[in-house]
């Protein structure tokens, strides 16, 4: 277990200065792996979500589909399954984000 000084994020649901024992506890005996992914990594999902899903994942609920690009060569092929939730997302922080990438390109898969 790692504890920070602070846990400066763009996805505030996963925002966390030190794992709650009692989750981790939950999940280690269910789980193959962590993926550390990045706040830029977090948008360019919740746009590519918005786009090819036309559904609006807040930060922390784009965060399996950023992994799930980032962990893309070693997935392909395989049936993966994601939790896409949390809409929990203001106007001003989606047109943040709008302006952090080129729109006029429209398609930002990565």
């Amino acid at each position: 277990m790692v504890e920070t000084a602070s846990a400066e994020t763009f996805a505030d649901g996963l925002a966390t200065r030190v794992p709650f024992q009692l989750t981790l506890d939950i999940i280690n005996p269910l789980i193959d792996d962590i993926v550390l992914v990045s706040d830029e990594q977090i948008k360019r999902a919740i746009l590519t979500l918005l786009e090819t899903t036309h559904q609006l994942a807040e930060g922390a609920g784009a965060a399996s589909t950023a992994a799930a690009f980032k962990l893309r060569e070693k997935l392909q092929g395989k049936k993966v399954a994601l939790v896409l939730t949390g809409g929990n997302l203001t106007l001003q922080t989606l047109q943040g984000i709008f302006k952090d990438f080129d729109m006029s390109k429209a398609n930002v898969r990565f």
